[in-house]
């Protein structure tokens, strides 16, 4: 199947990440979400994120612009599913969410359409239980931010083809990003690493073993993490930290038990940088 026609299904940080990365690729692409606000938004984020790519020279101005024309936004997920020959959902990690989403998406595809969910950490055997086509049904776990970040994890479920990831990794790679084929397990290769090492980095500041600043200088210079966890967790959203671990907590153990520190930043709305505070403040930003 040719995929030209691409939609993405949530505006968020990821969702606009994605679409910016679909558009560079040539692919036509649709960005849709419930809420104007939050696509206005997204529109804005690609423009500022195409002209800084022309300013670092990574685009040129033509490149931009022509990404910039193969982008639309919309509301009409019926509308946009049906022309769509290739789906990625990302909306936020809620089982409740995401089956709703792949249930209208099953119903306003076409049969050949695969559907693809941007999770870290939720299983696509699942997911691909909420449609009548499991075996188009598949992880393709971006980073963010999208635009910089070069890796996607590709995770088939219990029906996925190989020949839907086959296509999935083509696509990756139209995207300009490379891709590792991962066998489902809750929080893949690098939630899981992640989130541990996050949820560590709170089990410290709780016990005083630093500062927030000192704890990320630390994990940047001597593990060379190109991020501290604090800042990486501002940057991806305390709330999704939060949800992940839960995830995890729940299908692999004791381990990944949520620090109560994280669980109170949440409480308090310091979800990072999206709410203007998280463990760093952004407010003057």
């Amino acid at each position: 199947m040719e995929i030209k026609n691409l939609l993405v299904v949530g505006s968020g940080l990821m969702g606009s990440g994605i679409g910016y990365v679909s558009g560079v690729g040539g692919f036509q692409t649709t960005i849709q979400d419930i809420q104007e606000e939050s696509l206005e938004k997204s529109k804005k984020t690609i423009e500022d994120t195409l002209s800084k790519g022309v300013e670092r020279n990574k685009l040129t101005a033509d490149e931009a612009e022509a990404a910039l024309k193969r982008i639309e936004f919309t509301t009409d997920l019926k509308a946009s599913a049906e022309k769509a020959d290739f789906v990625i959902e990302a909306v936020p990690e809620l089982q409740k969410i995401k089956q709703s989403v792949f249930e209208n998406l099953d119903q306003y595809t076409r049969p050949e359409t695969i559907l693809a969910t941007n999770t870290s950490t939720m299983s696509p055997t699942e997911i691909g239980s909420y449609t009548t086509r499991p075996e188009k049904v598949i992880a393709m776990h971006f980073f963010n931010p999208v635009p910089k970040m070069k890796l996607v994890e590709i995770v088939k479920g219990l029906e996925t083809t190989d020949e839907t990831a086959a296509t999935v990794k083509w696509v990756a790679e139209k995207m300009g990003k490379e891709t590792v084929r991962i066998n489902e397990f809750p929080g893949f290769v690098t939630s899981r690493i992640s989130s541990l090492v996050g949820n560590e980095a709170f089990n410290m500041l709780m016990e005083g073993v630093g500062t927030p600043e000192e704890i990320d200088k630390a994990i940047e210079l001597g593990l060379n993490y190109p991020m501290g966890p604090f800042k990486l967790g501002d940057l991806v959203g305390l709330d999704t930290r939060l949800n992940n671990l839960e995830y995890l907590h729940k299908t692999l153990g004791e381990r990944f038990r949520p620090s109560p520190l994280l669980i109170k930043y949440v409480k308090a709305g310091r979800l990072g940088r999206k709410t203007g505070k998280g463990v760093y403040d952004y407010k003057d930003n």
